[in-house]
């Protein structure tokens, strides 16, 4: 309230607008902060709250719209404080898509963003003598950042980059601050997270086309009438991040990144939806859950992954499947017992402070115990209680090779390579081949034959060649005599058959390639697959010369491949 005026000259109706916004502001900050302390796994204990939360939320949205010229005249709203509450929404949103993987969640939250940015809210924080309101609006660009990054608005990420570059640079001459180190490396991240795919697809004009590698419904091979296979869904996923080096940006390795997009359908007119901004109603379910929930948890501790885990586990609906992603350090084990059990293997790397060599865990105690912080195989026995499916894309894969079935129920692991050439392993700061192979096979096909760019219309061509190899992959999935049961009761549900399938195809190409000649460079799978049928069929190895050609790269595949190790 203005400094000349006293309390009584103001209308008893202006003065309860004011009382009302002062509490419907404190009572959002109040539930917002209380979300920090929601525990993160588990699926019900949250609802509520974050229910209570968002209908604050709406309310307080509409009366400041509703009462914008009493708040300005009488209580002094500033355009950052709408900008703030607009930032929280959006956060919320944001938090809404962690926590259900509905994309739609993410759409609200870059409408609220954008209109942060398009109306200007926070542009007079920059004269205000006040760094954390300029903190505040760093922030918000590196959250919209997040969101336009999981969207793949890579165009309005590089203006926003761009943006917040000037932001920091100006905030850092004028606040002699301690965090300058801190937002310039955030830029740092961003800017090697925007550049980390390895191929780009032009357009004639050479602009680089933004390709979408989320779930397509023309892009899973159907099933063929009458076929036989489990009715399994996948309902929950763990991913996993804890590789050294690798570009992140915001606890999300570029890893992580690709897989939770391969976990999830393209939505719905993404580009054209239209904007609810200033509604939120996110009490309204989809008709069907389209995607299967995730945890993405960046470098856990042993004990944070198992309580996730168990909770995941805890709270699998019947027929239901837990995928596993891990990617992560490789950790081996020293010495040779005499028996050799499911944690004598090593295994990959959980979050510690221990020195890290060369990429590699090193042990410095006695030889006879076992490292402490390494997720070993016999560590994820206790949940093949319920259908599971692993990945482990890591330099000791392989130790999951030792895995066993002990209690009946469906249960595949797939494994990445444990060694690559050397050419191959230069790239693996901006992400691994395997999981790329398993996010979009083009682009790690293309990566691998040392192409940097590829033409629209080619790319176009060879996509639409892919799709008759995987239709003609999965038969050979569901018609092979010989393959383990495990694989055909996944087969029914639509994300783990793409995988399966993008499997298939990736170890087909390395076992081609000439780069690729050691029996560790191979992805292998327990249980395994039969060789004939699939990663060696003369059939796919036809197509996967077809794709070279079509690329330019026959050069680099053996025609007549070599006996297999």
């Amino acid at each position: 309230m203005t400094g000349a005026e006293t309390e009584d000259d103001i209308p008893l109706g202006e003065r309860k607008t004011v009382t009302d916004f002062c509490y419907l502001l404190d009572k959002s900050k109040q539930l917002f902060n209380g979300l920090r302390d929601l525990p993160q796994y588990g699926h019900k204990q949250w609802q509520s709250y974050f229910g209570r939360t968002f209908d604050v939320y709406t309310k307080l949205w509409k009366f400041q719209q509703q009462h914008r010229q009493v708040l300005d005249s009488r209580y002094g709203l500033k355009r950052w404080q709408i900008g703030e509450v607009a930032s929280k929404i959006g956060q919320l949103y944001y938090h809404y898509y962690l926590r259900t993987s509905e994309t739609s969640y993410l759409n609200e939250a870059f409408s609220f963003y954008s209109a942060i940015r398009q109306r200007s809210y926070y542009f007079q924080v920059n004269k205000e003598d006040r760094p954390e309101l300029v903190v505040k609006k760093l922030r918000y660009y590196a959250r919209y950042i997040v969101v336009c990054l999981l969207l793949n608005k890579m165009d309005l990420v590089k203006v926003l980059v761009k943006e917040l570059s000037e932001e920091i640079e100006d905030y850092t001459q004028r606040f002699n601050t301690e965090d300058q180190l801190e937002w310039n490396l955030v830029l740092q991240e961003v800017a090697a997270f925007v550049e980390a795919d390895p191929v780009v697809v032009l357009n004639d004009n050479s602009s680089v086309v933004v390709t979408s590698n989320r779930l397509q419904e023309e892009s899973v091979p159907p099933l063929e009438q009458g076929m036989v296979v489990g009715q399994l869904v996948l309902a929950d996923a763990l991913i996993i991040g804890n590789c050294n080096n690798q570009v992140k940006f915001s606890e999300l390795t570029i890893d992580m990144f690709r897989m939770l997009q391969a976990l999830e359908r393209e939505p719905v007119n993404l580009a054209t939806q239209p904007s609810k901004q200033g509604t939120l109603e996110p009490n309204e379910k989809p008709a069907k859950r389209e995607n299967p929930h995730k945890y993405l948890l960046y470098k856990p501790t042993f004990s944070q992954l198992f309580t996730f885990l168990s909770a995941s586990f805890k709270e699998l609906p019947a027929n239901s499947v837990l995928l596993v992603y891990l990617s992560a350090t490789g950790v081996f084990p020293t010495g040779s017992s005499d028996y050799e059990g499911p944690y004598d293997f090593g295994g990959v790397l959980t979050n510690t402070n221990r020195d890290v060599v060369n990429g590699e865990t090193v042990q410095k105690r006695n030889q006879a115990q076992k490292e402490m912080h390494c997720l070993h195989p016999g560590d994820l026995f206790p949940f093949t209680r319920k259908p599971l499916f692993v990945i482990v894309d890591s330099s000791n894969s392989t130790a999951y090779k030792h895995f066993t079935n002990l209690f009946g129920q469906p249960l595949v692991c797939l494994l990445s390579p444990a060694v690559y050439p050397k050419s191959v392993q230069d790239q693996s700061q901006r992400g691994s081949l395997f999981t790329l192979f398993l996010y979009s096979p083009l682009l790690a096909f293309a990566s691998v034959c040392g192409l940097t760019n590829v033409q629209r219309g080619l790319w176009e061509r060879a996509q639409e060649f892919l799709c008759k190899v995987y239709r003609d992959i999965g038969q050979m999935i569901t018609r092979s005599r010989t393959i383990d049961q495990a694989f055909l009761q996944f087969f029914g549900d639509e994300f783990l058959r793409l995988l399966l399938i993008r499997f298939v195809f990736c170890s087909a190409a390395l076992r081609l390639h000439k780069l690729f000649r050691e029996a560790q460079s191979f992805p292998e799978s327990y249980p395994e697959l039969p060789k004939q049928d699939t990663v060696e069929s003369s059939l796919l190895q036809k197509h996967i010369l077809e794709l070279a050609t079509m690329l330019d790269v026959q050069s680099l595949f053996w025609d007549d491949p070599p006996e297999a190790y």
